[in-house]
């Protein structure tokens, strides 16, 4: 009998990279003259990033640069949920942008979907937060790999656990 070969696929969030990448906009928000005497902030509370700044231009600013030091560190900006810009105290604007982490039924979905619509001889099923794809050859693995790689998703997808 042969025995199934599989793989995970997640969408996974490496925290330290996203800290590093809030303490390079931090140290670059202070070097920047246009930023000189305002109250323009970044930090990293849980899984949560609170972007701080005087007015809705410069918060739009400093969420740029956040953003390229986020792509620089290797974080796709799809793991990236921005909330809504809201105004805070004395005067400032602020936005709450979420870390996702981990695949929700509804993504799950799509990439199952994807997987059957493919008709690629693989079998795919939710697990927690990832979907688990496995089957008989391992070229149909990599070739179901390759089609999710394609695939245009709200979410990064990583594959981990390559197993055979």
């Amino acid at each position: 009998m042969a025995k199934d070969c599989s793989f995970d696929v997640v969408s996974e969030v490496d925290m330290q990279e996203v800290d590093n990448a809030v303490n390079q906009t931090t140290k670059e928000i202070s070097q920047r003259f246009d930023f000189r005497g305002s109250k323009a902030s970044v930090t990293l509370e849980g899984i949560d990033i609170k972007v701080t700044a005087d007015d809705d231009y410069k918060l739009k600013n400093v969420v740029e640069i956040l953003q390229a030091k986020v792509i620089k560190r290797g974080i796709s900006l799809k793991n990236l949920d921005y909330g809504k810009v809201e105004a805070a105290f004395s005067g400032t604007a602020r936005q709450i942008i979420k870390i996702k982490k981990g695949i929700d039924k509804e993504n799950a979905k799509d990439v199952i979907s994807s997987l059957k619509n493919s008709k690629i001889k693989v079998q795919a099923q939710l697990m927690d937060d990832q979907v688990r794809v496995s089957g008989k050859n391992k070229d149909d693995l990599q070739n179901a790999i390759a089609h999710l790689k394609q695939g245009d998703f709200k979410i990064a997808l990583q594959f981990v656990n390559f197993r055979s």
